[in-house]
Order: C-alpha cells, then sequence, then structure tokens
C-alpha cells in the first residue's frame, strides 16, 4: 500500500489554502495535516514534536514573521522539513535566498493549480520541483545570461537600495528637485539623475511621487 503524504498549507489569505486544499483532495495519495495563516503559527506548530508534515507549502509574505524567517528558524533549530515555497514574487534574488535557506520546490501562485500535486509528490521523495516561469529564471541565471527584475517584497527591494540611493530618495519626499538633490549631497546633477533613474526603475513607480509615497508607505522616511 502507497504511504500517504501529509501536506502542512501556510498563507496569509484563507482562500488560497481553500483552494490549495481542494486541489490535494483530488489526490488519493495527498492528505492535508493542518494550515497556518501566520509565520508564527508555522513556527508554533511545527516546535511541537507530535506535528509533523511530510511537506510545508509555504508562502513568503505573511504576518507575524515571513518566509524567510520561517526557514531562518528552521535551520537554527535544526528541524529538517521539506519545503515548497508558494509565492507571486519571481526574482532570481528571492527564489536563490529561500533555495539557499533549504526550500525544495518553488511555485508561482498564477499557475500553482497545474503544480501543486507534482510538487508535492516530487518534494516528499525528495527531489526538487520548479513552476515553469521559475525554471525558466533559473536556467537564465544558470547560464549567465541577464535576467529580468521580477517582483519581489518591499523590504528585499528597500534592502538593494545603496546608501545613496537612500539619501536621494529621502530627498525627494522633502520635495527637493535635481538641483537642490546634488547640492545637498555634493554631487552632479547627472549622478542624482542616474540615482533617480534607479530608484524608479528599482521601486517600479512612475515619477517622484511615486517614489516619495513608496518612502512613506514602507518607513524609509
Amino acid at each position: 500500500m502507497k504511504k500517504k503524504i501529509y501536506v502542512h498549507v501556510a498563507d496569509d489569505h484563507k482562500i488560497l489554502i481553500e483552494g490549495i486544499i481542494a486541489i490535494i483532495n483530488t489526490d488519493k495519495d495527498i492528505a492535508i495535516r493542518g494550515y497556518s495563516l501566520t509565520g508564527k503559527e508555522v513556527i508554533d506548530w511545527f516546535d511541537k514534536k507530535e506535528n509533523k508534515a511530510d511537506v510545508l507549502i509555504l508562502d513568503i509574505t505573511m504576518p507575524f514573521l515571513d518566509g524567510f524567517e520561517v526557514l531562518q528558524h528552521f535551520n537554527k533549530k535544526g528541524i529538517r522539513q521539506n519545503v515548497i515555497i508558494l509565492s507571486s514574487y519571481d526574482d532570481i534574488k528571492i527564489v536563490q535566498e529561500m533555495l539557499s535557506l533549504g526550500c525544495k520546490g518553488y511555485i508561482s501562485k498564477k499557475n500553482a493549480g497545474d503544480h501543486v500535486i507534482d510538487a508535492i509528490k516530487a518534494v516528499a521523495n525528495g527531489d526538487q520541483y520548479f513552476s515553469s516561469d521559475i525554471q525558466t529564471v533559473l536556467l537564465k541565471s544558470f547560464a549567465g545570461q541577464q535576467v529580468p527584475v521580477g517582483d519581489a517584497p518591499n523590504k528585499f527591494i528597500i534592502e538593494t537600495l545603496t546608501d545613496r540611493e537612500l539619501d536621494v530618495l529621502k530627498l525627494i519626499t522633502q520635495q527637493f528637485n535635481s538641483p537642490e538633490i546634488a547640492d545637498a549631497l555634493s554631487l552632479g546633477i547627472s549622478t542624482v539623475e542616474t540615482h533617480r533613474k534607479n530608484l524608479l526603475r528599482k521601486l517600479k513607480v512612475k515619477n517622484s511621487v511615486g517614489l516619495a509615497m513608496y518612502a512613506v508607505r514602507n518607513n524609509i522616511v
């Protein structure tokens, strides 16, 4: 008789969890063993010795500890757990970071229904699994090709900003124009414009108003 695969699902959207459970319930070889709505709930569940799951499906962005912090906790505590990341983020740096923290699979939410069952079975069997879009990103990276910047959590994006870019961003929120920023930071105007363009690209906004709103929303100022 085939051994059942038990799965724990963690995401901060109950409706998504219900959708994943509905997909899993279509396969007789897989069964649900609980779910969590926050990172803290995940940690609390797995910290109890009586709670075990063959596979954890884990979102990245969750309240009270995110997916990064959950995997860091597992590593610190020596918890060996098969983890599949289920996320809307497809930036190569995010994928690589999660892999370095020990995840065995990574599938995007936009086509999760096509991959969840296969991913669970592959990872439970000791293999890795990536949805097709994530495979493409990884293959380009491994081949040394330029990989376009994908979607990433805000805190991860902010960490990519240089000190000088942060200086420029803070002055933009104070309604400084480029000549004023150049004067305040002892930079050339062309250098300030380069920093501004980099900020627009990294933060994926269209203008200075968007930059200022992003800075305020994310407590940069």
